[in-house]
């Protein structure tokens, strides 16, 4: 038996390996050398010089980029809660209405189309004066609307097309954690008089945990990455209102200089953002616990 365990050990070893060697490849080296570099004054053309904490101590005071971690915190705050409160309305009508595989892949369909596509539709159904989105505005009696055109609406309107984007693919994964919740718990609830609403709370939100943890976990990291979207809709604009952390790396490295010392170290402050909003979600709501067994 011993013999047999090493042998399967050693053959999960040799199936994990293809991952592990592209994770050690294309992340971890990457990522410590980035680490490295964001200590260092480096064009790219000529050799790196190093230069301590000095791309720290600019990048922490530059309102450029302080300015472009309050859009980014903005934009994750309009994105991840309408997107996870959709998503959860989308998969308990699915539970309660429709088991249909089709609906289900008319839902993913968003998900599956490039994030570009996706952007280039909506700059031209927002168009202000030949978006179709204007246009039916209009006939009901509202106003022309900016949209990706105007400051006050611009980081609200990238956050908008992200959530058509994504709440079906969000509401597939809700969904199947629905399905992991046993129907005798609601019988046994119903029984009990307990209503629809307090089945919600007591039974469906709590079994959920896990899985609202890790749309939460992977959305929030999502979103703070935010770029393609707005270098199609919005370019960073208007006036600097889309202008995102990544779209702040970029500008470092494309656009204002080619500064890589400076990108990297918004990179690894980036990094460590994540990081720490990452730790607070997952044990602030005990994602990593299932209160499955409390009902067992």
């Amino acid at each position: 038996m011993s013999r047999l365990g090493n042998n399967q050990a050693l053959l999960g070893y040799l199936f994990i390996l293809p991952s592990l060697i592209g994770f050690i490849a294309f992340f971890a080296v990457p990522a410590v050398r980035s680490v490295f570099i964001s200590f260092q004054e480096w064009n790219l053309l000529t050799d790196a010089k190093y230069v301590g904490l000095e791309n720290y101590q600019e990048l922490f005071a530059d309102d450029r980029f302080w300015r472009s971690l309050q859009i980014t915190v903005t934009y994750v705050l309009w994105n991840i809660p309408l997107q996870t409160v959709l998503a959860l309305g989308i998969a308990l009508l699915m539970e309660r209405i429709s088991n249909s595989p089709l609906l289900r892949g008319i839902l993913i369909l968003p998900w599956l189309m490039p994030n570009v596509i996706v952007a280039m539709l909506f700059v031209w159904l927002l168009d202000p004066t030949l978006g179709l989105i204007n246009i039916f505005l209009q006939n009901i009696g509202i106003g022309q609307q900016g949209f990706f055109g105007n400051p006050d609406q611009a980081i609200a309107s990238v956050a908008g097309v992200n959530i058509w984007r994504h709440m079906g693919y969000t509401a597939i994964l809700i969904y199947a954690g629905l399905k992991t919740i046993p129907k005798s718990l609601y019988e046994a609830a119903r029984v009990d008089g307990a209503n629809g609403l307090v089945q919600f709370l007591r039974i469906t939100l709590p079994l959920l945990r896990p899985v609202l943890v890790f749309v939460l976990v992977t959305s929030v990291i999502g979103s703070f990455q935010i770029f393609d979207t707005i270098a199609v809709a919005t370019e960073g604009g208007p006036a600097g209102a889309t202008r995102t952390i990544i779209v702040y790396i970029y500008e470092q490295v494309f656009e204002r200089r080619i500064n890589m010392g400076m990108a990297t170290a918004a990179s690894v402050v980036l990094f460590l953002i994540l990081v720490t909003v990452t730790i607070v979600q997952i044990r602030s709501f005990r994602g990593n616990q299932s209160d499955l067994a409390d009902y067992s």
